[in-house]
């Protein structure tokens, strides 16, 4: 998908230098996905305390598929 963004060059100048990327979208892509896996973690650690579990941490790990 295609969509023009407005961004301050010395901003996008940063991100890329901080990315080690060459092109802005790749840049973007990075910073985006990057923003996603940090607000799914929150996500996760909010949880804490709300779950139950029947099973310890090494029987789940040491479990047949």
């Amino acid at each position: 998908m295609r969509a023009t963004v407005t961004i301050e060059k010395d901003k996008l100048d940063i991100l890329m230098k901080e990315t080690k990327t060459r092109s802005k979208a790749s840049a973007v892509r990075i910073a985006i996905d990057e923003y996603l896996r940090k607000k799914k973690v929150e996500k996760i650690k909010s949880m804490k305390g709300r779950l139950e579990f029947d099973l310890t941490a090494s029987e789940i790990r040491h479990r047949e598929r």
